[in-house]
C-alpha cells in the first residue's frame, strides 16, 4: 500500500487514449496511477517508487513490453503485472506469463473485466505480502541467531547449525528434556531452502506403535477397523519440507524397520494399501537417551542410528552453561511481560544468586517456567524471592543454614559431593558406567576420567 492507504497502479503503454481511459476508469475506483509512455521511462522510476500492480502493453515502439517485463521482474521479482496486448500478440502474452506476468487482457477489453483481473491480482498480492511477513517473522522467532546462549557450548551448537541448515543431510539432536531440541530443529528448518514447506512434528512417545504407523504413513478405507476413508500421513503432510521426530527412541523395533525404509528409498505405502507414494522429506530426530546404550540393549537398530547421526548436535544442560542464566532470565523477562501487560524491569541481586545457584534438572524450559510464575505474581518492578517458587526459597535458606564458617571449605565439599553423586550414579545402574554418565548428564569418557581423578573404587560396588 501507498501513501493514504492507496493503491499504486504503474500503466505502461505507449498510446495517450489509454492514458486517459484507464487514468480515469481506475482514479474513479479509488487507485492512484502512475502513467509513463514507454519501457524506458517505466523502468526508470522503479528504483524510486514502489507500485502494487502494473499494466503493461506488450506492444510499443522501442524496448517491447516482453523486455520490460524481464526486466521489472529482475529488479523485484514479487511484482505484479498483468498484460495488455491484441488478439495478434496471445502467443507473447502466454510467454510473459511464463516469464511471471499474473495475468493478460486483450484490447479492446471491457471494464468490468478489467477491474475484475485487477481486483485478482492484487488480493495476490496481498497474500504474496503476508506469506513473505510470516515468514519473517518465523525466522525472528526461531532462527538460530535468537537461541539464547553466549557460552561455548551454545556458540558450538550455533556453528553446527549454520553449518547444517543449508544441507539436505539428517540431523539427531541429543540433549536432555527442557534444553531446546525442538527449537534447534525448527531454526535448522527455518534457515533452509525447505523453509516455504512444512515443518511436522511427530511425537514419537505419544502413540502406541500401530497408530503411529498409521499417523505415519496413513492408511486407505478398509485398512483395519474404523477406517471408513482414506487418510494422508505425516510422510505426505511433509512432502518438500522437514519431518522432526521427537523422542525417536521410543519407536518400536517393527517401525524402525519401515522408517528405515522410508529413509534409504524414500517411498512407502499406505497402511492396507499397493500404491507407492514418493516424497522429498529432511528427516530430524532428537532424543534424551544414549541411543549407543539402546543398541546394546537390543531397543534401539544400529542401522537406523547410523541413518540418524549423519550430523549429531548436542544440547548442553543448563547446569553447564550457567553462564547464559542471566541472558534467559532477561529474555523470558521480556517475553512474559509483553504478553502479561507488565513492566518487570528484572531480578534482584539475591534472586539471581538463588537462580545461579541451582542445577535446573528441567533445564530451559524449566527456568521459563519459574520466570513465568514471577513475572505474572510480582508486584514491583523487580522481581524478589517471595515471586519464586517454594522449592527454590526453601532449598537457599536451608543451604545457607547448613553452611557453617568453621567448616566451610568450598572445594573439599564439591569434591566430596561429586563423589557421593557418582556413587549413588553407580549404584542405581548396577556399576555400568554409561548408565551412570545418562543418570548425571556426563559423556562416559568424562564420568570415567572424574572417577580416576576423584578415585573412587568402581569394583566395590
Amino acid at each position: 500500500m501507498n501513501e493514504n492507504n492507496k493503491i499504486m497502479i504503474h500503466i505502461i503503454d505507449d498510446e495517450p487514449i489509454i492514458h486517459d481511459v484507464l487514468g480515469q476508469l481506475l482514479q474513479s475506483e479509488g487507485y492512484q496511477v502512475e502513467i509513463s509512455a514507454s519501457g524506458e521511462e517505466a523502468l526508470a522510476k522503479f528504483p524510486h517508487q514502489k507500485f502494487d500492480l502494473t499494466l503493461l502493453d506488450l506492444l510499443m515502439p522501442g524496448m517491447d513490453g516482453l523486455e520490460v517485463l524481464r526486466q521489472i521482474k529482475r529488479v523485484n521479482p514479487e511484482s505484479v503485472v498483468i498484460i495488455i496486448t491484441a488478439y495478434a500478440s496471445v502467443e507473447s502474452a502466454l510467454t510473459a506469463m511464463k516469464m511471471g506476468a499474473y495475468d493478460y487482457i486483450q484490447k479492446p477489453f471491457k471494464n468490468d473485466e478489467l477491474l475484475m483481473t485487477i481486483s485478482r491480482a492484487l488480493e495476490h498480492r496481498h497474500l504474496q505480502l503476508e506469506n513473505i511477513r510470516l515468514q519473517d517473522e518465523l525466522k525472528r522467532k526461531f532462527s538460530f541467531e535468537n537461541i539464547i546462549g553466549k557460552s561455548q557450548p551454545m556458540q558450538n551448537v550455533f556453528d553446527l547449525i549454520k553449518a547444517a541448515a543449508p544441507t539436505r543431510s539428517t540431523l539427531l539432536i541429543q540433549g536432555e528434556s527442557g534444553t531446546g531440541k525442538e527449537l534447534v530443529a525448527r531454526a535448522v528448518h527455518i534457515n533452509s531452502d525447505r523453509a516455504s514447506h512444512p515443518f511436522v512434528v511427530v511425537n514419537s512417545g505419544s502413540l502406541p506403535s500401530d497408530l503411529l504407523e498409521s499417523h505415519l504413513f496413513g492408511h486407505v478405507k478398509g485398512a483395519f477397523t474404523g477406517a471408513v476413508s482414506d487418510k494422508k500421513g505425516l510422510f505426505e503432510a511433509a512432502d518438500m519440507g522437514t519431518i522432526f521426530f521427537d523422542e525417536i527412541s521410543s519407536i518400536s523395533l517393527e517401525t524402525q524397520v519401515k522408517l528405515l525404509r522410508v529413509m534409504q528409498d524414500r517411498e512407502f505405502m499406505r497402511l492396507g494399501g499397493t500404491k507407492t507414494i514418493k516424497v522429498d522429506v529432511r528427516i530430524i530426530a532428537a532424543t534424551n537417551t544414549e541411543l549407543e546404550e539402546l543398541i546394546e540393549q537390543k531397543a534401539f537398530r544400529k542401522d537406523l542410528y547410523y541413518r540418524l547421526n549423519v550430523i549429531k548436535i548436542e544440547l548442553p544442560p543448563l547446569r553447564a552453561r550457567k553462564e547464559d542464566i542471566p541472558l534467559l532470565v532477561r529474555h523470558f523477562i521480556d517475553l512474559y511481560n509483553k504478553e502479561n501487560k507488565k513492566e518487570i524491569e528484572g531480578v534482584s541481586e539475591e534472586v539471581m544468586e538463588i537462580l545461579m545457584d541451582y542445577d535446573w534438572p528441567g533445564n530451559v524450559r524449566e527456568l521459563e517456567n519459574v520466570l513465568e510464575r514471577a513475572v505474572v505474581l510480582n508486584r514491583s518492578k523487580i522481581i524478589t524471592r517471595e515471586a519464586l517458587p517454594s522449592f527454590l526459597t526453601d532449598r537457599s535458606r536451608h543451604a545457607f543454614a547448613e553452611a557453617s564458617v568453621n567448616s566451610l571449605n568450598l572445594k573439599q565439599k564439591t569434591l566430596d559431593y561429586q563423589k557421593k553423586l557418582i556413587l549413588t550414579a553407580l549404584k542405581k545402574s548396577n556399576g555400568i558406567q554409561k548408565q551412570a554418565a545418562t543418570l548425571l548428564g556426563l559423556k562416559p569418557t568424562t564420568l570415567n576420567e572424574m572417577i580416576k581423578r576423584l578415585r573412587i573404587d568402581v569394583d566395590s560396588i
